[in-house]
């Protein structure tokens, strides 16, 4: 080979002399034939498949641009300098002979630089102009051509250049290449795909850019600027969209499932033939027969005789395996890029350690040649490098790969969810289709990160342990054998942590529910002065939960304490068996920093192959899930024709549907012909398969035989309205054009412009999840306005009349269902309840049990003296009963009226129903008054109750918006949180850190100089005794590292722990030490999510994210010093790259916290849009808006992804930067120490490097646990930010009331003013009163008047704004909160309960005898009740006193009061659900039990107060009439008027 090589060029080819000294160099052969052929092989390989655009595109080519120009021009000047190399050889050959590598070479030439010409060419037909191929090979010629470059330059040095123009023409070609290669690294953008780069850079990056992410940086300075809103997130690519996923996965999947049925066929057949004739199976034994069932059960679509068992049985077989089948389909592509960047990656890990051992050696011989030396440096960088932008690559590949698989899985639940069929949707709640596409797609995209590590982990353990074995032989063993046994170790520890982790979650639910009951009912503790008493309950839980929390530190310590010995003491057991094992064996520093760096590249594989293996397993449950759930039944809507009939709309031909297949028929052989634009009613009994009817129609049920034939477009409004979370406007106009003239008619219509006055933003208004801040009825108008504005042919009303009240029913009845409505021409089958509107239809169906019993016109109907004449004869008298005591004309039938306030529609449903708690009362006595001032303001200016409303509103909304911080974390928090844990903790802490990193330096410094004696003892036996010191040192240093480890992290678990406890505490006395306004003014669940997740934060993740950063930065410090004790030069190398460092790190946590919060902000609209589609299913099939639903969809999910996928980008950019930074960590540390040769030992140099080898992956930890910290200390400042609000007055103050006080209860007011909140009105406006001893005093008025806030002001749940209230000559505005109201007693309007023993819920203090509370519950008429439960007063009362009626709840409120029997009591009537006998008990019990007591009474209805002593009347914050009631009566007043309304008359209240 090499002969016919050196006859080719006519010199050596290769001698090793040439490389045996100090000066080495190639021989020129080698480099003319080698180093030539090297680049344009590979370019030749590939560059072919670059013209393949050029070929195949009929595209056109975008235009030219400077950079194309640019190129092109010095690939042309190329082919030149090659045609004047073959002109030259032609001139040479005329003197002589002339080498054939002299035509070779520049005849390749010239081919490969038209080639190149080529290629740039044909890339105008792609988006990206920039050719990889091309850049690469620009890459490895520069690279090789260094060596004949360098060759040429001394050789000039040396003696005269003897071939002139050979040697300018390589230079010139060298310098263009160099050119080229710098313009290579530039994007090429055309004008015309401008636009795309600016949407994403990415499509038109170059190819140095892609590699290293540089496209990204614009991004990261942006986000570094402001925070990145989500219009600032790049788009995606198109292929990477969720639409070109789903087809690829959808085309993919239809395959593999036909498969997979066919082997579900399979199967069925296969057991079917085991079972035999199941007829004869008699004679089978009994554990036979019941296999054949469990069998049978199985099998889906065989008729099931035995009906009953049909839930117990196992689950439905069904097509497996398919589903990673499809996935691996769809995304081999990334896989296999993925596969080939990670080998590379792998076998590159392994090249650096045998590198660094090559350095050793060259540090530890005097006669290496120092170019030896460098090469090995540039080598290690090289290798570094490489592997980064190789592991970086994979990584965006796999992380890409999770997110195209969570796509493509959403996307199909999404569009399966749309199709299935009734029967497979009940196998699933709403809950769990939302859990698959939330858990299981995310389970999928967890793994999809990691999948490659079960390949490549097994494959660097096992090269990992060669490599070892190769450099210490067996002992090697040992330090495997320690690794091992580390693992169950740990997977015990994790276990132990698990079951703690399960107790604290029980004790955490714990106290979230005593906390959501005190926040509920906040109202009563404070009316009670109850407070103290559950602080201390949750005080209790909490210190359970701290206990648990602090032994869950301790073992988390022990288990970092063992993953932090692990690499030590395998180190340990390794090198000491090694140098035990025999007497030759002598460390050296080769062996040992080989297989230190080796051992950790082992850490990484051992620890992610079990997590790996783990996910695996939980994917497997999800696949199993998606399995089932994807290969579900589809729709059947065969049944449904749509054939065009003259002069029917609607027919159906004997029609028999059921709900399931195998099921009963739920409606049987129905013939009807609805004709064209009639109204026709549908009435029965419940149950007689009215909605069964409905549904058919809408082809959501099974059909078992017969059809149904619809001519034309379907609306349908269902029983139960289904509203978007969309505007207003977005619900009625759902997906249409947008007409406005019919628009404002269907408002108008549907009654719906009144209630567009008293929505904060008119029709604009966002309408929250399922309509929450609708009324019932103004849903169903919505819902009715929604299939008017859709203009369909055919109506499907199913009872839309029912939610609304009888006025707003008959107006809607009128202006749209009716002969004069809107809809007067169209088809409109409506079903109904009520029977008023049925003269005016033109046919009536009546169902019974599911088949048509009778139907024809009202008339002829009644005429028949069928079942419908007497259900008439049934409910028209009760009707008429009705209509006379009512005033308004219809009453619906099996409707609970809300005639409250109901004077208009617009009113209708304004009214609270029974008010649940008593905050919400008092938002809505808000809500009203502002209601009325609005529509007072409204008719007397119009313009200006536009710009009104919404900031009026913002006083009813009560609610301000969270704040959402942005930006940066200030430091003050963090020294907050270190102040929480305690000064004198926080510095032992760090003390006990430094410890340990101060013993890591020195073992590894002792290691170094323990492998520096087998230079020390070359030729001479080593002493034992040294032998033995050395191990021992070696052992006890690496040992006290472990312990000071330890002690460190157990300090933290206690420092977190006081953390913890001290935070909780301030936050909870602090929020019970809130004002009412306060929880008025704030959603309890934003309170909650204090106590709840922030807390969480700082009790479990804010000390791990605080651990891992400080041993990352302590670890990154000493290997740095370990570098600088080398080769102190290091120092100067070190500024500059920390304030890279430093830079890097602020840009980038700034863009990646706001990245990841637009992450989880855009990804709650995926879940709660499918929600929305799967509960309102049937109402987007109706009007077939299936494929809107699915591009919504689309839309949202890329929303989604395009955060999330610039979120990973933008790690990789900082990953590569800091690898990169990393690598030059790692050069210089080589480079230095071949600098300073001489004077350094192999140990050291072995040391220094091998640090820095590892320090990489610890600079990225940094930045990672960095911006983890960042993100979580936020929970300080939100705990914080409650712990500073504003208090109540305080409980307990210097000035207390005399005992006994008040002994005489006389309440006098003095010009009494208040306001619920600084930026409110006056509610009472100067109210003068004296109120005497005993005396019984009734207050009534209207809603609004001021009643509440009187029972406020004496218990000064608001503070006066003027005046004052005198209790027995006590001003209550000087004494303590609690010593006021311990003093007063109150039963309030609501009996709030909470969880715990009835005892408890009467005297939380335990301040009476028992003796006294069954006194109390005999007077209030509880004891007969309370003595028949089995635990009496221990009795369990669950949340909310749910198991108790809502008359006992009153009772129980009732006893409360005569338990602490105060002076004054006051009585806010309940007007809840209370039954008159409960009542009258209250009522009388009050009478007797209070005789002696001032009683106030703030009544709803008129007839509890007729016997008081005086009756106080409330109009608009003042008192307007204050005497007895005979009096008020007389006179004309308003008393006299509000007891006119009620019935009551002068005679009536002496009947009394």
């Amino acid at each position: 080979m090499s002969a016919a090589l050196e006859k080719f060029c006519g010199s050596v080819f290769w001698n090793d002399s040439y490389l045996a000294r100090p000066d080495a160099d190639l021989p020129v052969c080698f480099q003319q034939t080698v180093l030539v052929w090297i680049p344009l092989g590979f370019f030749w390989i590939l560059a072919p498949w670059q013209l393949l655009p050029m070929c195949k595109s009929r595209a056109k080519k975008s235009s030219v641009t400077k950079l194309y120009i640019i190129k092109q021009v010095l690939a042309a000047l190329l082919v030149l300098t090659a045609v004047a190399g073959l002109a030259l050889a032609f001139v040479d050959a005329e003197q002589g002979a002339v080498p054939a590598v002299q035509y070779t070479n520049p005849s390749l030439y010239i081919a490969t630089w038209m080639m190149v010409l080529l290629v740039q060419d044909a890339r105008r037909s792609c988006l990206r102009r920039d050719s990889g191929v091309l850049f690469c090979f620009w890459t490895l010629s520069l690279l090789c051509g260094i060596l004949p470059f360098q060759s040429l330059v001394r050789r000039a040095l040396q003696e005269p250049i003897s071939d002139l123009p050979r040697f300018i023409l390589f230079f010139i070609s060298y310098g263009l290449q160099l050119l080229l290669f710098l313009v290579s690294g530039f994007s090429d953008i055309a004008p015309e795909t401008k636009e795309i780069g600016k949407k994403n850079p990415q499509a038109t990056a170059s190819f140095l850019s892609s590699i290293t992410f540089e496209w990204y940086t614009s991004m990261v300075f942006k986000g570094h600027r402001k925070p990145l809103e989500i219009e600032d997130v790049w788009e995606l690519k198109d292929k990477d969209k969720t639409k070109a996923l789903y087809t690829a996965f959808e085309k993919n999947m239809k395959t593999a499932m036909q498969k997979a049925r066919a082997e579900l066929e399979k199967r069925k057949r296969k057991k079917r033939c085991q079972e035999g004739d199941p007829d004869h199976g008699n004679s089978m034994s009994k554990a036979q027969s019941q296999d054949i069932l469990v069998l049978e059960e199985k099998q889906p679509k065989k008729k099931k005789k035995k009906g009953d068992n049909e839930n117990s049985g196992p689950p439905k077989d069904y097509p497996r395996g398919w589903l990673m089948k499809t996935l691996g389909k769809t995304f081999q592509q990334n896989l296999l890029l993925a596969v080939a960047f990670k080998v590379v990656h792998d076998a590159l890990v392994f090249v650096s350690p045998q590198l660094l051992k090559l350095l050793i050696a060259f540090v530890s011989d005097e006669d290496a040649f120092a170019w030896q030396g460098y090469l090995y440096a540039i080598l290690l960088f090289l290798t570094a490098v490489i592997q980064s932008l190789c592991l970086q690559q994979h990584f965006s590949l796999c992380f890409q790969l999770g997110i195209n698989v969570r796509a493509s899985l959403i996307a199909a639940i999404y569009k399966k969810s749309l199709t299935m069929s009734g029967a497979t949707r009940k196998e699933s709640t709403v809950g769990e289709t939302v859990n698959l596409m939330s858990a299981d797609a995310q389970r999928f995209m967890d793994l999809a990160n990691f999948i490659h590590q079960l390949w490549s982990s097994p494959l660097q353990i096992i090269l990992s342990i060669v490599f070892l074995w190769g450099e210490l032989g067996p002992s090697v063993l040992a330090g495997i054998a320690t690794l091992l046994l580390l693992l169950p170790i740990n997977a015990f520890l994790v276990a132990k942590a698990k079951t703690i982790q399960e107790r604290n979650m029980k004790n955490k639910d714990e106290r979230m529910k005593i906390m959501t009951e005190i926040l509920n009912g906040i109202k009563i503790l404070k009316l009670f002065a109850w407070e103290p008493s559950f602080e201390k309950r949750v005080n209790e839980i909490r210190a359970l939960e701290l206990k648990n929390l602090v032994n869950f530190g301790y073992l988390q310590s022990v288990s970092v304490f063992a993953f932090t010995c692990a690499p030590f003491l395998v180190s340990l057991a390794s090198f000491a068996v090694y140098v035990l094992v025999d007497e030759n064996n002598i460390l050296d520093a080769q062996k040992a920093f080989t297989a230190i760096s080796l051992f950790n590249v082992l850490r990484f594989p051992m620890a992610t192959l079990p997590m790996v293996i783990s996910a695996l397993v939980q994917t497997s449950v999800s696949t199993a899930r998606l399995e089932r759930y994807l290969s579900g039944e589809d729709l059947d809507t065969s049944a449904i024709h749509h054939n065009p009939i003259a002069g029917s709309a609607v027919r159906f031909s004997e029609a028999t549907f059921a709900w399931e297949q195998d099921g009963n028929a739920a409606i049987r052989d129905v013939t009807l012909d609805i004709t064209p634009g009639s109204l026709v009613a549908v009435v029965g009994a419940v149950g007689s398969g009215k909605s069964s009817l409905v549904s058919a129609m809408l082809g959501e049920m099974e059909n078992i035989k017969g059809h149904i034939n619809i001519q034309g477009s379907l609306a349908y409004v269902p029983q139960q309205a289904w509203i978007q979370n969309a505007t207003l406007k977005d619900n009625i106009i759902f997906g249409s054009e947008v007409d406005e003239a019919r628009y404002q008619q269907v408002l108008k219509a549907c009654a719906l412009l009144p209630d567009l006055k008293l929505l904060p933003a008119g029709d604009q208004t966002e309408i929250g999840e399922k309509g929450i801040n609708l009324s019932g009825g103004q849903k169903q108008r919505v819902s009715l306005a929604r299939a008017v504005y859709s203009d369909a042919d055919i109506y499907i009303l199913d009872d839309p009349l029912s939610a609304v009240d009888a006025h707003v029913g008959k107006y809607l009845f009128e202006h749209v269902l009716g002969p004069k409505g809107l809809l007067q021409n169209k088809t409109r089958i409506l079903v109904t309840h009520s029977i008023s509107f049925l003269p005016q239809v033109d046919n009536i169906v009546v169902l019974a049990a599911g088949a048509v019993s009778e139907h024809g016109s009202y008339s002829t109907l009644l005429a028949n003296k069928g079942a419908f004449s007497q259900f008439l004869n049934l409910y028209g008298n009760q009707e008429e009963d009705v209509s006379e005591e009512n005033t308004a004309a219809v009453a619906l039938a099996g409707d609970e009226e809300e005639a409250d306030e109901a004077v208009d529609p617009c009113m209708e449903e304004r009214t609270e129903d029974v008010v649940t708690m008593t905050l919400k009362r008092e938002a809505s006595i808000h809500r009203r008054k502002l209601s009325r001032s609005l529509s007072k303001r409204s008719t007397s200016s119009q313009k200006k109750a536009q710009e009104e409303p919404p900031k009026k509103l913002k006083g009813q909304q009560l609610i301000e918006k969270e704040a959402v911080e942005t930006g940066r974390v200030k430091f003050s928090m963090y020294l907050r949180y270190l102040r929480a844990v305690g000064w004198c903790f926080t510095f032992w802490i760090v003390m006990g850190y430094v410890g340990q990193y101060v013993a890591y330096v020195g073992s590894n410094l002792w290691l170094s100089d323990w492998t520096d004696d087998s230079v020390r003892y070359q030729n001479q036996s080593y002493p034992t005794q040294l032998r033995d010191l050395r191990i021992g040192v070696f052992g006890a240093l690496g040992l006290s590292q472990a312990v000071f480890l330890l002690f460190a992290t157990m300090l933290t678990a206690r420092g977190a722990m006081q953390a913890s406890r001290v935070m909780h505490q301030q936050l909870l006395s602090n929020i019970l030490r809130a004002p009412m306004s306060f929880f008025d003014t704030t959603p309890v669940g934003r309170i909650i999510n204090r106590f709840a997740k922030d807390i969480f934060t700082v009790d479990e993740t804010i000390p791990m994210s605080f651990r891992s950063w400080i041993s990352c930065f302590m670890a990154i410090i000493s290997t740095l010093i370990v570098i600088c004790l080398a080769t102190p030069f290091f120092a100067v190398v070190i500024i500059p790259l920390s304030i890279f460092y430093y830079f890097v790190l602020r840009f980038y946590v700034s863009t990646s916290r706001q990245l990841r919060r637009l992450d989880s902000v855009t990804r709650s609209p995926i879940y709660s849009h499918f929600g929305e589609t799967v509960s309102g299913l049937s109402v987007i099939r109706a009007y077939g808006h299936q494929e809107r639903f699915l591009k919504q969809n689309e839309i949202t999910m890329d929303i989604n992804q395009k955060s999330v996928y610039s979120w990973i980008i933008s790690n990789r950019w900082l990953a590569i930067r800091l690898e990169f930074v990393g690598s030059l960590v790692v050069f210089f540390s080589a480079l230095l120490a071949v600098i300073a040769k001489g004077t350094l030992e192999g140990g050291i140099v072995g040391l220094s490097v091998s640090s820095a080898l590892n320090v990489t992956q610890t600079l990225n930890w940094l930045v990672r646990s960095s911006s983890e910290l960042e993100t979580n200390i936020v929970a300080v400042e939100r705990v914080h930010e409650y712990v500073t609000v504003k208090n109540e007055a305080p409980w307990v103050t210097k000035k207390r009331p005399p005992r006994g006080w008040p002994s005489r209860g006389e309440i006098q007011f003095i010009d009494y003013k208040v306001r619920y909140r600084p930026e409110l009105d006056l509610v009472l406006q100067g109210i003068t009163c004296n109120i005497g001893s005993t005396e019984k005093v009734g207050v009534v008025g209207r809603t609004g008047a001021g009643k509440s806030s009187l029972t406020n002001c004496l218990f000064r749940v608001l503070e006066a704004a003027g005046g004052k209230i005198i209790i027995d000559d006590v001003d209550i505005a000087t004494i303590g909160l609690h010593d006021l109201r311990n003093n007063l007693t109150i039963i309030p309007q609501d009996p709030v309960l909470f969880t715990g023993t009835l005892r408890m819920n009467l005297d939380p203090f335990d301040q009476y005898s028992d003796e006294e509370v069954w006194k109390a519950l005999e007077l209030a008429h509880l004891k007969t009740y309370v003595q028949g439960l089995p635990e009496r007063l221990l009795h369990h009362v669950s949340e909310a006193g749910e198991n108790l009626s809502v008359g006992q709840r009153q009772l129980v409120c009732l006893a409360r009061a005569l338990l602490r029997k105060a002076k004054i009591l006051i009585l806010d009537e309940a007007t809840a659900a209370v039954d008159l006998e409960t009542d009258n008990l209250i009522q009388t019990t009050i009478r007797s039990a209070f005789a002696d007591c001032t009683v106030l009474t703030i009544a709803h209805r008129l007839h509890t107060i007729m016997d008081s002593n005086r009756v106080m009347v409330l109009h608009a914050g003042q008192i307007v009439e204050f005497d007895s009631p005979e009096e008020l009566l007389m006179k004309q007043g308003i008393f006299s008027a509000m007891a006119k309304d009620a019935g009551i008359t002068a005679a009536e209240t002496t009947a009394l």
